[in-house]
């Protein structure tokens, strides 16, 4: 594709968003920032939150993976049914109650100070890794299509990637980030429909009936795996998929800073009832595009790519056309802006509430440490993508759960332990626990075939994670110290 196609594309997109950031910005405060004033429409938070949960990981690489794993993906995505669930009928009311801006605070609460500022520094740690590996994907894929044939160093790229992100989101946060991401899931969406219908016309499918046909019908197209010694075995994929969906979303202050934008519990459950369901549709979506690119690419004798993830950038880029190229650049670029815009905002959101303490502050002070705050997690994010690039040798969504099931099993037993159990803990010990805790695990994990008869974990180690975890927390157990506060001041 033409490289000044893409560059005119990439300016018109960015020049919307920074529009919608000028007109939704105005008189914000630091409130506007990490709230929006608690004044969101549940349907734009729904709509926008699935931009957010896709990214660029899932745009790439789903559709290209389906090579390998066929539909099993899917079944991870029926454990989100039920994770979703969770969240929405135990820890949304719990933080509409406490009235939180950082859902770390609740741990203070909970706990005690150690296990807050524990929790706060898992997520920062698995949000900034996982967001930069998102965004990763989205400068990969400019860098082919624009960047590279303009002479443009990929470092440079990247750099120029989070400086727009910076630069829309810095002064109005999560109250743009809200408008925005309803646009670019519009983008998004639009644009795995639109190269569905375009890919079936190359192959004379005519309707939704031949296209199904064409999906069910191929050899990518396998949804249950039953042998349990099978990383795509249904029961470690489908709850695994319930944990990840709870920790990935539920404890995790990106998508739960939006929910708790909406201006009640009644319309942020049913910001999470609508999510879910279109959630679970454009999954199929995507796995579908991706069994029909292979049946394509079979049809037109194209190789495979060595990496699955450059398989549809590969087929939109060079061999379907203008129109799937362009329309694969804008559904890229949405489905990463989506998730990498209010990434940065809430990482900037749990530094600042969790570790300034910036709501005791005045305004004009809490307005210069935001700042530099959301500067600062831009340079991460720089630093961390240019690591990754040189390490990375499998697929990005691979990673993105390997490195998951690691840093956010701490805050699934953190929640887990303080939601079911009101039993105190001695809190300067949490640390320790949460750390031992990801170490037992990658034991566990690396000698799981050696201990366990063949057994190989996937990702339901998240799930051994957090269980450690809750075990240590259950050790620390603190008989001398009465009921948490939270459960006698709070009704």
């Amino acid at each position: 594709m033409n490289p000044y196609i893409s560059l005119v594309i990439l300016i018109v997109y960015f020049g919307m968003l920074i529009t919608v950031s000028i007109y939704t910005s105005r008189g914000a405060d630091t409130n506007t920032f990490f709230t929006a004033n608690r004044q969101s429409p549940w349907y734009l938070v729904a709509f926008g939150m699935i931009g957010t949960s896709l990214s660029g990981v899932t745009f790439v690489s789903v559709p290209g993976a389906v090579a390998n794993i066929q539909f099993s993906y899917f079944q991870v995505v029926i454990g989100y049914i039920l994770g979703y669930l969770v969240i929405g009928t135990v820890l949304m009311p719990l933080y509409y109650r406490l009235n939180l801006i950082s859902i770390y605070s609740y741990l203070e609460q909970r706990f005690g100070f150690w296990s807050y500022k524990t929790g706060s520094g898992f997520f920062l740690l698995s949000r900034t890794i996982g967001s930069a590996v998102r965004l990763y994907v989205a400068a990969q894929v400019l860098q082919l299509a624009l960047f590279k044939p303009l002479g443009v160093p990929f470092e440079v790229a990247v750099a120029i990637t989070i400086f727009l992100i910076w630069i829309y989101t810095f002064k109005g946060g999560v109250k743009t980030i809200i408008v925005t991401d309803t646009l670019q899931t519009f983008f998004l969406i639009t644009a795995v429909i639109l190269t569905i219908v375009l890919v079936s016309k190359e192959l004379n499918l005519k309707g939704i009936g031949d296209i199904w046909t064409a999906v069910d019908t191929s050899k990518y197209s396998r949804i249950f795996y039953w042998d349990i010694n099978d990383p795509k075995n249904f029961f470690k994929q489908f709850f695994a998929g319930v944990f990840i969906a709870i920790v990935m979303t539920g404890l995790d202050q990106d998508l739960m800073q939006k929910n708790l934008t909406c201006k009640n519990i009644g319309e942020a459950q049913k910001n999470m009832f609508w999510f879910t369901v279109v959630l679970v549709i454009v999954n199929f979506l995507f796995l579908s595009l991706g069994a029909l690119l292979y049946v394509y690419a079979e049809a037109q004798g194209i190789p495979a790519t060595a990496r699955t993830d450059d398989f549809y950038p590969m087929l939109a880029l060079n061999h379907l056309g203008l129109v799937v190229g362009i329309t694969f650049l804008l559904g890229i670029t949405a489905a990463t802006y989506a998730s990498s815009d209010s990434a940065l905002t809430a990482l900037t959101t749990a530094f600042c509430i969790d570790f300034m303490e910036i709501e005791k502050r005045p305004e004009e002070k809490r307005s210069t440490i935001k700042f530099w705050v959301h500067i600062m997690f831009s340079v991460i994010f720089y630093l961390v993508i240019l690591i990754f690039n040189r390490l990375n040798n499998k697929e990005v969504i691979t990673a993105v759960f390997d490195l998951a099931g690691y840093t956010y099993g701490p805050l699934l037993g953190l929640f887990a332990f303080g939601a079911f159990l009101k039993t105190p803990v001695k809190d300067r010990w949490v640390p320790l626990v949460c750390i031992l805790a990801p170490i037992l695990t990658y034991i566990i994990n690396d000698h799981s075939a050696e201990w366990f008869n063949g057994y190989k974990f996937g990702f339901e180690r998240l799930i051994i994670n957090g269980l450690i975890t809750f075990t240590g927390l259950w050790l620390l157990r603190d008989s001398k110290r009465g009921t948490p506060e939270l459960y006698t001041s709070v009704k």
